[in-house]
């Protein structure tokens, strides 16, 4: 779906780190990168107008099949 990404660097509170960390030893499914880009694109979709793109990218990232 998406032919090219862009790496991002974030700081983050060191809580939400733990939680994150702690939810993907116990979802192998999902991973750091799919977890910011469903967040990312639900924050953008609630808070653009309801921007396609980014309604496209939350569902491919929930739905993706692991690999």
């Amino acid at each position: 779906m998406q032919s090219s990404t862009i790496s991002v660097l974030a700081e983050i509170p060191e809580e939400l780190h733990d939680t994150l960390q702690n939810y993907l030893e116990h979802h192998t499914d999902w991973d750091q990168n799919r977890v910011f880009t469903a967040a990312v694109s639900l924050f953008l979709l609630q808070n653009s107008g309801g921007d396609r793109r980014a309604a496209r990218t939350y569902l491919h990232a929930l739905f993706q099949k692991s690999s």
